[in-house]
Parts: structure tokens; C-alpha cells; sequence
């Protein structure tokens, strides 16, 4: 082994001095593997519960994806994120004064997540990788690590939990403990999933005509870089290929904070001559159409691929989930020099069209971001790779409300995404297989079973982000808010069967969804009150009204269409645990069809009304959704269910939308 290539050992808020001299195991109560999004909330929450926590990671970075440039969220629709997961966003939200914010700079994630790690003081130990799993009938009962330690020396670390989470995005800790997993695509008929499998569709494809060969016409000239001599298997066929992996990119256009974007080491242009066919045959307007740009705050972006040929790397990740911590290095670099190479070419390159040269030249790597890493994010996006095989796999079913479960412990509500698997040769010319995007349906529940592995292969493991999941399914799970809120629970189960002396199989199901529901920041505080459309207990209708299913907040809204004299209101009867002052927000869609120019709003506090006017022209939407909260005010409240809030639609001079309220305790 040559410990030159061995990454420096970062510690944070660490109590452990051991040396290879000193075999002692570490003990704590919560052991959780990978710093992730996932895991830094499983160890805030576990912290937070009264549990010793050791948060335990390979490489040097906390946060995983959302710190790593994943700053444009896939939310699919807010309703699904509660707790500590959308507590980070409304902590990111105040980074910005604002009340939440999905749209984010990488360093700003990264600093709400020290938050969470530093408030709970949370023992954190990167540069640590798993080694071996002991295990005893049935239960985890020691991890062996390796570091190296300040003298520079290759040192083993032993932990002892009574709970172990894994939080890793590859899976690691579940395969060495023994736990079931499967690595690929599922055929249509092993689950009944028409969109599973081999996938040759439309969507981010190579329009037809485009050579895959060197010499084009000329097959014994040899295949293109990128593109695969696989055999294309009918459609629904079972594999096991990966949807691609890419870096979500942030640049910045500001020329103060802005570091060109020079020709990487190892840079090879034949890499990007599909990219060159492609623009022959359909000519790009600007780099929108290669590179998917989102605009983040301070004049940064969240880049993601794009079209045909983009920032994903297509085919080129097979044997990563299962490879060792230097083998995915290498998959690490290949895509990095993959990358900084395609923005280098569009750049630099005089065959690429003058206009997207000029374009890629206003955008460079920020000065600010990722300091500690030559300004390139460390985190790889590894959109999918080990998935659990537990006593219940979440599938098709579950997504579209087929199947719901009962005991669900987290929501998931974006699209079933799969991105492109592979680039083949079909009747002479290029295209892509793999990408599915399928959506169209509500939140749904994740079951509890789906991240606990099956009892008689691991009693003290929980599994929140390599969860039970067919390959479809999993691409509408995969989402960084589901992963934390599915940590949160995790962490909370973990604590549970602590206390009670259990395996988490064993876990009372119904006490753990109360213990979300009622302590949803895991401190104790009062927790916040919606009340949406959909309730019926807490919500009274009056007059003509339509429920328009799959849009906005939750399963549904209500639309008052047509501007009419007649008496039309919904009004929101929350019931109010703790008198207090409390910021209520209403949940709006400026984005709707002849919206009305303002909505009108009354809010009886239990002694007299106030009535607000919230105008169209001054809400604003940012992120992957339609809508937004909007304050209405701050109004001290009695316990009870005295207070309402009513929405107005007689006299509107456009649509009313209805969707849901907001009751925010004052000083969250």
C-alpha cells in the first residue's frame, strides 16, 4: 500500500487519541456510517435523543451532495419533507433572510450542517474507512477502521455500538455486515414494473443519423469514445448497469470571485467528438442545451446534465459501488478530468460554434467554494449503487398509489428518474438507454421494513439511504431531502430500540410515527402546525369549489376559477397545542392560470379578525416547485381550536387557489 495516495486525516470534535498501540475499541450507542446529508441528521438526531454518537466517514467531507453542488433540490413536493430534513432548509433560508430556501451555495450547506454537528456535539471522525464488520448472532458488534494518524502512520480503529446506521451512499457497512443487496435493474417482471429494466427511450437521446464510428460509416475504424459495443437487450430486460454518475457544477459569472476554467492534466478532445456530431446535426442555440444551468445565489450555478451528450458520463461507473475505497478514486478522477475537460472544450475548442465559446467563457470556478479541494467539489454524484433487499422493497406500486403502506416512516414525491445507463449502437447510429422519467403522481410513504434488513441477517442496523428499493422506485426515492428525513427516522428507531432493549425489527412502528409527528426537531420544542385542502376534520368549504389533484402543497388543492359575487371561502381550523405567538403562512401558486390579482386573507385569533391582502406581483418562486409560503403575520393564539384563517374568492377579479396554512411557533 503506498500511504503518499492515503488522504490526511481531518478530525472534528473528536474524543479519541487511539493508536495502533492501543486496541481499546471506541463505544458509543449509535455507530453511523457516511457523513452525508443523511448522516449528519442521523447523528444530530441520535445526539439529540441521548445517545453517544460516532459519525464516521472515508474521505474529508460532511454533507455529502447537498454540500457537494447539489444546490437546485429535486423537492417533487414540500409536503414530503418534514422535521430536521426541512429544518435545514429553513436554516439555509436564514442564511439568505429569507424564510426557506431550496436554491444554495455548497458552502452554505456546508456550514449549516457544522451547525448541526457542532450544536449537538457530535463526534465526527473523517478519513476513516471501514475495513471489517464482526458480527455475532445476528448483531454488529464491532467495525474495524483505518486512518492515518497525526505522526502520518496507517492505524487501525476499532468501534463498539449498540446501533449502527448506515448513511453511505454505496452501501458499504450493510454488505460487510452480510445484509442482502442487489446491485442493477430489475427486469419488468420480477416486481410487475412496466418501466424497469432496459430502457430505449427519448428522453436526453441522440437524434437519429449521428456516426458512432471513428471514421464515420467505417465500423472497422472502431467505436467513438462513450460509445459502448454492449448488445442492446429488449426493452424491460433485467442488467446490471447504473444510471450515470456526474459532478453537479458550480460556477460563478462574477469576474471577482471567478478562476478560469484551464485544460485539465490528462485532457484528451477525442473525449467530445460525439459532442461535435450532435451540434452538426442539431445546432444549439446557447450551452442551455448541453448544460442544464441553475441559478444559485451570488451569481453561482448548480450545473446538471442535459441533453444526448452532457455531464453525464455514461456507462463508465460499473464496478463502483462494489470497488474498494481505491478503485473509486480512480472512478472519481475519471469523471472529474471527464468534466472539467467538457467545460475546457466548450471553452477552448475552435470546432465548437463561436457563440457557446464566447458563453462557457463568462463562467468560471469560484474562488469561495471548496477551499480545501482546489475549488472542485469532492463529492461525486453516485445517483445509485448498492440497494438493500429487505423484507419489503419498495416498488412502481408504492410511487403511482397502487400499494400504500402503513407504516410509513417519510414521504417521497418526486418523479421515478433514471438517467441513461449506457451508449450503444442501434441500426448504425448512436444512442442512449437507460433514461426513464415518469411522474405524474402524489407523496407517498416509505415503509419502515424498506430500511431495516431482514431480521435474520442484522437485528442492530438501520439502512436509510441503500433502502429496500427496486431500481425505479429508487430513482424517485433518491431524493437528499427523503434521505434525511429517513436518517431523522432512522435515528429516532435506533434510539427506541436502545431504550427498550429491541432489534429494530422489533421497533413499535406506531410510536415511532407519533415521535416524529409531535417532536419533529428532536429537541422538544413546540412544533409547527399545517393544516392543508385535503383535511377535512380541519377544514370547512363554502360555496363552489374544485379540487385539482397533484399540484401544489401536498395531494391536492382548491381553485375557485371563475371570478363570481358568490360567497366562496375555505377556512382553517387548526387545533393549537400552546398558546403563543405564532407566523402564520399560506401556501400560494403565482404561477396559476388568471390568478387573481390579490388574495384575500382573514385570520380571527380568537377574539377579533385582521384581514390581509397578499398581491400576486410580489410573491416570488425559486427551485423545483410551483409555489411558495407566504407570511401572513405574526398573532398570538390560544391553545384550542378557537383561531382560524379563511381564504376569500367572492369579487376576485381572477382565479383563488386554496392549498394550505402554516402556523410557525415565534422564534423558529
Amino acid at each position: 500500500m503506498n500511504l503518499r495516495k492515503l488522504p490526511l486525516i481531518v478530525l472534528f470534535f473528536s474524543v479519541f487519541t487511539a493508536h495502533s498501540q492501543n486496541p481499546r475499541p471506541v463505544q458509543v450507542d449509535v455507530c453511523i456510517y457516511g457523513a452525508t446529508s443523511a448522516g449528519v441528521i442521523a447523528a444530530y438526531t441520535a445526539k439529540k435523543m441521548h445517545q453517544s454518537v460516532l459519525l464516521v466517514d472515508p474521505g474529508k467531507h460532511v454533507g455529502g451532495l447537498t454540500s457537494g453542488g447539489l444546490g437546485f433540490t429535486d423537492i417533487g413536493n414540500k409536503y414530503a419533507v418534514s422535521g430536521l430534513g426541512l429544518d435545514f432548509y429553513r436554516k439555509v433560508g436564514k442564511k439568505y433572510g429569507k424564510f426557506e430556501s431550496w436554491t444554495f451555495e455548497p458552502h452554505v450547506a456546508r456550514e449549516v450542517f457544522m451547525q448541526y454537528i457542532k450544536s449537538a456535539k457530535v463526534d465526527l471522525a473523517l478519513g476513516h474507512t471501514l475495513l471489517s464488520v464482526r458480527s455475532e448472532f445476528g448483531y454488529i458488534k464491532e467495525l474495524e477502521l483505518n486512518y492515518i494518524n497525526e505522526e502520518g502512520q496507517l492505524t487501525t480503529k476499532r468501534v463498539e455500538a449498540k446501533m449502527f446506521i448506515d448513511c453511505s451512499y454505496e452501501g458499504d457497512l450493510m454488505a460487510k455486515s452480510g445484509v442482502s443487496f442487489t446491485v442493477g435493474r430489475e427486469s419488468n417482471s420480477w416486481y410487475n414494473e412496466p418501466i424497469n429494466g432496459v430502457q430505449l427511450r427519448d428522453k436526453h437521446q441522440f437524434p437519429d443519423g449521428i456516426d458512432p464510428y471513428k471514421v464515420p460509416g467505417d465500423a472497422k475504424s472502431g467505436l467513438l469514445w462513450g460509445v459502448s459495443d454492449n448488445i442492446l437487450y429488449p426493452n424491460g430486460s433485467a442488467d446490471t448497469k447504473l444510471q450515470a454518475y456526474n459532478y453537479r457544477i458550480c460556477l460563478t459569472d462574477a469576474p471577482a470571485n471567478r478562476i478560469d476554467i484551464t485544460r485539465p492534466e490528462g485532457y484528451d478532445s477525442t473525449m467530445y467528438e460525439l459532442l461535435l456530431r450532435l451540434l452538426q446535426k442539431k445546432p444549439a442555440a446557447n450551452l442551455g442545451a448541453i448544460l442544464k444551468i441553475d441559478h444559485m445565489p451570488n451569481h453561482k450555478t448548480d450545473i446538471n446534465n442535459n441533453g444526448p451528450f452532457s455531464t453525464d458520463m455514461i456507462g463508465m461507473n460499473i464496478g463502483y459501488p462494489e470497488g474498494d475505497q481505491e478503485k473509486r478514486k480512480k472512478f472519481r478522477q475519471q469523471h472529474e478530468l471527464y468534466t472539467k475537460g467538457l467545460l475546457y472544450f466548450l471553452g477552448h475548442d475552435p470546432r465548437v460554434p463561436e457563440h457557446l465559446r464566447k458563453e462557457m467563457l463568462t463562467w468560471g470556478y469560484p474562488k469561495d467554494e471548496y477551499t480545501d479541494n482546489n475549488n472542485w467539489t469532492p463529492q461525486l454524484y453516485v445517483r445509485e449503487a448498492r440497494r438493500m433487499i429487505s423484507a419489503y422493497v419498495m416498488t412502481q406500486a408504492n410511487c403511482i398509489g397502487k400499494e400504500v403502506v402503513t407504516d410509513g416512516i417519510g414521504m417521497a414525491a418526486y418523479t421515478m428518474d433514471s438517467h441513461n445507463a449506457q451508449r450503444v449502437v442501434v441500426n448504425r447510429m448512436v444512442k442512449n438507454e437507460g433514461d426513464v422519467q415518469e411522474g405524474g403522481f402524489g407523496p407517498y410513504p416509505i415503509s419502515y421494513r424498506s430500511i431495516v434488513p431482514r431480521a435474520k441477517e442484522c437485528k442492530n442496523l438501520l439502512v436509510p439511504v441503500c433502502l429496500s428499493a427496486s431500481h425505479i422506485a429508487y430513482g424517485s426515492i433518491r431524493m437528499e431531502p427523503v434521505f434525511m428525513v429517513l436518517a431523522q427516522a432512522a435515528a429516532t428507531a435506533a434510539s427506541m430500540a436502545i431504550q427498550t432493549k429491541a432489534d429494530v425489527q422489533e421497533v413499535n412502528v406506531q410510536q415511532l410515527q407519533q415521535a416524529l409527528k409531535t417532536n419533529p426537531l428532536a429537541d422538544g420544542s413546540v412544533a409547527e402546525i399545517v393544516v392543508d385542502n385535503a383535511n377535512t376534520e380541519q377544514v370547512q368549504i363554502k360555496g363552489n369549489w374544485a379540487t385539482k389533484e397533484r399540484m401544489g402543497y401536498g395531494p391536492s388543492v382548491l381553485t375557485a376559477d371563475a371570478p363570481s359575487a358568490e360567497e366562496r371561502s375555505v377556512q382553517y381550523k387548526p387545533v393549537i397545542v400552546k398558546e403563543g405567538q405564532y407566523n402564520i403562512y399560506t401556501y400560494v401558486l403565482p404561477g396559476y392560470d388568471k390568478l387573481a390579482s390579490q388574495t384575500l386573507i382573514t385570520v380571527f385569533d380568537g377574539a377579533k379578525e385582521a384581514k390581509v391582502s397578499l398581491k400576486k406581483d410580489d410573491i416570488k418562486v425559486q427551485g423545483q416547485t410551483s409555489g411558495e409560503w407566504v407570511l401572513v403575520g405574526k398573532y398570538k393564539l390560544p391553545a384550542g381550536s378557537n383561531a382560524h384563517v379563511t381564504i376569500q374568492a367572492a369579487n376576485a377579479d381572477g382565479a383563488i387557489v386554496a392549498d394550505a396554512i402554516l402556523l410557525v411557533p415565534d422564534g423558529k
